[in-house]
């Protein structure tokens, strides 16, 4: 069963060895465990709801609450510390595009709030619930969780936007295919969910980000119906893909999409490989990106990131052995970086990138360890996430925050949002464990995904929403200033919201708004997210 106040099932636990709690001590002190909120005591505490009687709307507590909150930092401690926010009033479960349709004029019609839900697992504020007058119906789409169409000659499946990871992959591998979208969310993130977000899996350097996937598809706009056909390429006009993309319930529902699929690879592999410090390793890597060879993924790992997995991944007499053999190469403890190497394709083509990669980075000093590591990170890819909910227990807290930007920034950079989190601690007289990967890869530049980890404070909500808030507004003025973007996979919502202006100015911002207003002109759709106008 899925966890209510924290990540993934409940069945599924990620352990703190005894090296991971003493690094934690040595790096943090000690944790500040709290008492838990119990669900039935902030069911008690929900208004009744303000919609009407409809044979598509629950109106129960439970049901209601389910719907209010996703994954963020601030939506997990308000579940964990029982600091009830607005719900919705009311959650329709739709198993059609006519029940989307039907709804969607009534709200239209009633001038009712309508925020859509599908996988709940946005780390953005994207679920939460405007305070006002109106009423608010919570649009899961869950059920329209199926492959609709299969073209094998194009090589484009059509599924219902509500269907999760795991039953995409499944329903497509029944026909050999896949689609290779892998966030860490997997487990539970939808296609839907994918495409208005603007999502990246870990493999994009084969498969792609959403955009490049996204073929076409159906939005249920108050307005009406924005059908996009598939078409291979075309130069007339705009493509109003672009308007679905990224697009966060701002201006309608997606109720289906068409992505491009792909046969399933005959080789799949994930290579560890370490450089001898930072400054190498991302000239190794930038080399290796632009030399464009038939690589799936890259993760680079910074010296304290990679500290951290290592003491992670335990068997410290294992990993002591390594890191002896790994200074006698010239990686010495410290100031080695970990890249993960990932290759996907059919036998042939993976072993000319795998020699053409070694060859590349045997010029930076890298020292390649093979795939056990590699294997045991495919294993548990999806595991991450559940690491917050253990280092609750102990006592602490973690986010994360993620840009992307030129080469030249990346380290500058890096290391800046590092210490803007530093420094916002130190005010509290606490330190915080920050470290970052770079996930994706581009000619251009590369993605910056940093993880923080911080003592919880004594004291309930509020001492550590408001930590938590100057934390992501250091951090993020630290990334306008750098030319970075609010958010390179993880979407605007309300929590980037405020620094979007920066990267978007004036114009762009203006034409934002225009576009809400021409799709949702009464402000309906999911107000709030995008543009700061709730």
């Amino acid at each position: 069963m899925r966890r209510w106040n924290g990540w993934g099932d409940d069945a599924t636990s990620m352990e703190l060895n005894a090296g991971a709690v003493t690094m934690l001590q040595d790096r943090l002190g000690p944790g500040h465990p709290g008492a838990d909120a119990l669900r039935a005591d902030l069911l008690k505490q929900l208004p009744p709801s303000r919609l009407p009687k409809h044979p598509l709307i629950r109106r129960d507590a439970d049901s209601r609450f389910t719907m209010a909150l996703g994954e963020s930092y601030a939506d997990w401690i308000r579940k964990r510390f029982g600091a009830v926010p607005a719900v919705p009033d009311g959650v329709a479960s739709v198993s059609s595009q006519q029940q989307v349709r039907e709804l969607l004029d009534l709200a239209h019609a009633n001038d009712w709030v309508v925020i859509p839900f599908a996988g709940g697992t946005s780390v953005a504020g994207h679920l939460d619930c405007p305070l006002g007058a109106r009423p608010i119906l919570s649009i899961h789409l869950g059920q329209l969780n199926q492959l609709q169409h299969l073209d094998k000659p194009s090589q484009l499946a059509t599924f219902g936007a509500g269907t999760p990871g795991p039953l995409v992959e499944a329903q497509l591998r029944a026909h050999g295919y896949t689609l290779g979208h892998f966030p860490q969310s997997f487990e539970y993130s939808t296609v839907g969910g994918w495409v208005v977000t603007r999502s990246s899996g870990q493999q994009s350097m084969r498969y792609g980000r959403i955009e490049q996937l996204f073929a076409g598809g159906r939005m249920e706009t108050p307005v009406g119906t924005l059908v996009l056909p598939t078409i291979p390429a075309a130069s007339a006009g705009p493509d109003l893909r672009e308007l679905v993309l990224g697009s966060e319930g701002r201006f309608g529902i997606l109720t289906e999409a068409t992505l491009r699929v792909t046969p399933l690879p005959e080789h799949e592999s994930f290579h560890a490989i370490f450089l001898p410090s930072w400054e190498v390793a991302e000239e190794a890597v930038r080399t290796l990106v632009q030399r464009k060879l038939p690589l799936s993924m890259m993760r680079l790992s910074n010296a304290v990131e990679t500290q951290t997995n290592l003491v992670l991944a335990g068997h410290a007499l294992l990993i002591g052995g390594l890191q002896k053999y790994l200074a006698l190469r010239g990686c010495r403890d410290g100031m080695c970086c970990m890249l993960m190497l990932g290759i996907t394709a059919d036998k042939a083509t993976a072993h000319h990138a795998l020699r053409e990669a070694r060859r590349t980075l045997a010029g930076f000093g890298a020292v390649y360890v093979g795939v056990a590591m590699g294997s045991r990170w495919a294993t548990n890819r999806f595991k991450g996430p559940y690491l917050r909910n253990t280092l609750w227990d102990a006592g602490y807290s973690a986010d994360t925050i993620e840009t992307a930007v030129d080469w030249p920034n990346v380290t500058p950079l890096m290391q800046a949002m590092e210490q803007s989190a530093r420094d916002v601690f130190s005010q509290y007289g606490e330190r915080v464990h920050a470290f970052t990967h770079l996930s994706h890869l581009y000619p251009q530049g590369s993605s910056i995904y940093s993880q923080y980890v911080w003592p919880t404070a004594p004291g309930g909500f509020a001492p550590n929403f408001e930590r938590w808030q100057k934390l992501k507004a250091a951090v993020a003025a630290t990334i306008a200033a750098h030319g970075g973007t609010v958010s390179h996979q993880h979407g605007v919502g309300r929590d980037h919201a405020a620094h979007l202006h920066v990267e978007k100015g004036p114009l762009g911002m203006a034409t934002l708004a225009g576009l809400c207003s021409h799709f949702d002109p009464k402000k309906i759709m999911n107000p709030g997210k995008l543009l700061q106008d709730a």
